[in-house]
């Protein structure tokens, strides 16, 4: 994996294009009516619609540019390229948080898609980190702000 390449499932990157394609066409075309109307009202080095709707294109743009960029070095994690004996991107696990015994399913993604309230977390992450390559029954360590917390590995399934 080079620095550049950005690893994403096959749902992230069809989330990246649908984003990037609702920012070139539809947000694009609502902005510009905005500066439009904006325009009409005058002077603008007082107006604070004119210099608002300026701000929100100069991020719009810059989002652009990003997904952009993303799209050239993405590297889709295939389905296919999941393995069930062991923890990769794309798995979805079950871990047993021994000090609680509370089981939590995570799905193992890459960090452009990582999203806690869903429970996709990267494997970047200190969890994930720790998680890629485990097998069931493996028993994680994983350290916090709050000190080190224990997981064991109960169960590797694909999406």
């Amino acid at each position: 994996m080079s620095n550049d390449e950005i690893i994403v499932t096959q749902e992230g990157l069809e989330k990246i294009q649908q984003e990037l394609e609702e920012l070139k066409g539809v947000k694009r075309r609502e902005l510009a009516e905005r500066l439009k109307v904006a325009i009409s009202y005058g002077d603008l080095r007082e107006n604070s619609e004119y210099h608002s709707a300026k701000d929100e294109q100069a991020f719009m743009e810059t989002r652009i540019l990003t997904l952009e960029r993303m799209l050239k070095h993405v590297r889709v994690v295939e389905a296919s390229s999941i393995k069930t004996d062991q923890v990769s991107i794309g798995s979805i696990v079950t871990v047993n948080d021994i000090e609680f015994s509370e089981k939590i399913e995570y799905r193992i993604v890459g960090p452009t898609e990582a999203d806690v309230m869903d429970n996709k977390i990267s494997y970047e992450s200190p969890l994930g980190k720790e998680l890629l390559g485990k097998k069931v029954g493996d028993k994680i360590n994983v350290t916090a702000p709050m000190g080190t917390i224990q997981y064991e590995l109960l169960e590797i399934r694909m999406a």
